[in-house]
């Protein structure tokens, strides 16, 4: 088989590769946000519950998460009479975003804090509310320095959807295993793999870049 030949197969598990770290960047970004706006509260339970969130998954293993979710988390809810079994991919992605979440929510509060404390004097002089403030003098500021950051989680997020793999599910990294597998092909398959995840995060730090570009004219305004 050619390389040509191969190129269809390895298409299918970069597709599936593009979805698992889409969506899965997407909601871990969500989830950094409120973990780390969450940590900065005032209100003890939503800081205790921040916090915990954080350190559980920044302190235990990607490949631990995902298989707990995907066999342990089913068998608790069996005991319970509960469904608690998920599709391979809806497991990927509840495990990436969840483990990116952790990380990302120590960029967010860590840009939050960076702020000076003149803005949030200032804000008060001008008599906003904390969610005003927040909304229109704070996050301003501080997301578009988040971005850096940012771009190095959803690139590490990106590799860390191979490990999906050990779970069924068809992405790059079992597609490539499959075809050498069968064709014993391994410096061409794999070559091409590299390319491909080369490529996916070429375009991937672009779309971060433009969107801190736009967030940057966000904070112009913003200020």
């Amino acid at each position: 088989m050619s390389w040509s030949e191969y190129l269809p197969v390895l298409w299918q598990g970069a597709w599936v590769t593009i979805q698992l770290t889409f969506w899965s960047t997407i909601l871990g970004a969500v989830l950094a946000f409120a973990a780390g706006l969450g940590r900065l509260s005032h209100r003890a339970p939503l800081r205790w519950l921040s916090v915990a969130y954080i350190e559980i998954f920044r302190g235990t293993s990607l490949l631990v998460q995902l298989f707990w979710l995907y066999f342990a988390l089913p068998l608790i809810g069996e005991a319970i009479g509960i469904n608690l079994r998920m599709p391979p991919v809806v497991t990927g992605v509840v495990a990436l975003s969840l483990n990116i979440g952790a990380y990302g929510a120590e960029v967010v509060r860590g840009a939050v804090q960076a702020v000076s404390r003149r803005q949030h004097e200032a804000a008060k002089a001008l008599n906003f509310t904390p969610r005003r403030a927040l909304l229109r003098i704070i996050l301003p500021q501080a997301v578009p320095e988040m971005m850096p950051p940012f771009d190095n989680l959803a690139i590490q997020n990106l590799k860390d959807t191979a490990l999906v793999s050990l779970i069924a599910l068809g992405d790059l990294a079992m597609r490539a295993e499959q075809l050498r597998n069968f064709t014993q092909d391994s410096v061409t398959i794999y070559s091409m793999v590299l390319v491909m995840y080369f490529g996916m995060a070429l375009v991937l730090t672009a779309l971060v870049r433009l969107l801190a570009h736009s967030l940057g004219r966000w904070r112009t305004g913003g200020t």
